[in-house]
Parts: structure tokens; sequence; C-alpha cells
């Protein structure tokens, strides 16, 4: 069961993660790099994640979701916070050979069932969530590990910044990035395949478990 009604956006941030660019062996990226996922990609835990039979390349990202409570636009740094009603895991599962042959990322973030997500605790249950840590694990396999600490941009350095161009909603979720780890640029590679598991843990917040299946 989902635990947050449906949003009306889902606000992604692409490659921030320290960890996650050096695996790449790409610079660091001077502002935020946002994206979208459809609010139709919604999960709860212990759903299915569904590979439609096109994807190719179906691939997991550990994630820290942050959900918005008031209504902000142009927003400070300083006063990012008081716009978070609360903290979920997500996983934004990912079609890696949509992502990449389209050259923008929406149509491969957002088949659906792939953004799982839940559980969520309040704000103010979290004392400092630059500093979590994070894991993913696939049937068993612990595949990332590791902490908020290595973000690049920081959940209110996220919401001023997204909040300079579109105005965030109550029930609106971020996605704040994925660390080092991912199936895509692991040697070999470890994607994902229908009969496998995957489990987002974030310290402080609990841990969501989705089954794969096929579509």
């Amino acid at each position: 069961m989902l635990p947050i009604d449906r949003p009306g956006k889902i606000v992604c941030v692409g490659l921030n993660y320290r960890d996650h660019a050096e695996e790449q062996g790409v610079e660091l990226p001077a502002e935020p790099l946002l994206f979208a996922k459809w609010p139709t990609s919604l999960i709860g835990p212990g759903e299915a994640i569904v590979i439609p039979p096109i994807v190719t390349k179906a691939d997991y990202e550990a994630e820290l979701g942050v959900v918005i409570g008031v209504r902000a636009k142009n927003v400070s740094k300083e006063s990012a916070f008081e716009a978070v009603r609360g903290y979920l895991c997500a996983n934004d599962v990912s079609a890696r050979d949509l992502q990449f042959s389209d050259g923008q990322w929406t149509r491969g973030k957002s088949p659906d069932t792939f953004c799982p997500v839940g559980p969520m605790v309040a704000r103010d249950e979290i004392s400092d969530p630059h500093d979590l840590r994070i894991r993913a694990i696939v049937s068993g396999e612990v595949l990332q590990d590791s902490t908020t600490a290595n973000l690049i941009f920081g959940i209110d350095d996220v919401i001023a910044y997204a909040s300079q161009t579109t105005t965030l909603e109550p029930g609106d979720l971020i996605l704040t990035g994925t660390p080092a780890g991912v199936g895509v640029f692991r040697d070999p590679q470890r994607l994902l395949r229908p009969g496998d598991d995957v489990t987002i843990e974030i310290e402080g917040i609990g841990s969501l478990t989705n089954p794969v299946v096929g579509g």
C-alpha cells in the first residue's frame, strides 16, 4: 500500500552522488540535473516491479525520497526544509536501454511500476537527512552501500533550485539521486530479471522490498 497519495509531480535529480559520478568517470555537475517520472510509475511496498516486454535492461537505484508538505515557490536554501513533510525509501527503477537510446530520460524512467516507495517518516524523525546509510540489496546481494553524505546537492539545494521554475505542491515527491553500484555500470552488469526481489534500506527510515516480474 502506498504511504502517500499519488503526487502531482515526481521530480528527480540525476548524477547527484560523488561516488556515482566517479563510477562513470564523469565530472561533478555544476547544477542539479532535474528530470521527471510520471506519477503512474508509483507503487508501494510489496507490489511487483513489472518489466515490460520492450525493456531489456531494467536497473535498480536506491534513493532517498522527499515528500513536500506545503506549497513552495522561489524558496531560499535557508528555508527549504520548512517545505518538507517527510522522507521515504525509493527505488528509481530505470529502463537503461530506453533511457540511453532516447537521449532524454522520461520514457526510460517512467514505465508503470518503476517507482516503488515507502515507508515514510515525518521530517522531525530524521535529525540529519544528509548523513544516512543507504543500500540496495538485490536477491540477497548488497549492490549499493553508501551514505547521503555523498550527495553533491543537498535536499535544501534541490528544493530551492527546483522551486525557481516550478511550484512544488503538497504531496509532490522529490527523488534525490542514487549512489554508486547501479547494475548498468557494474562489471559484469547486474540488471533486474523476473524472480529477483529488490530491497532499499535507508537508516532511520526503514526498508522497501518489491519482487520483479515479467510483463
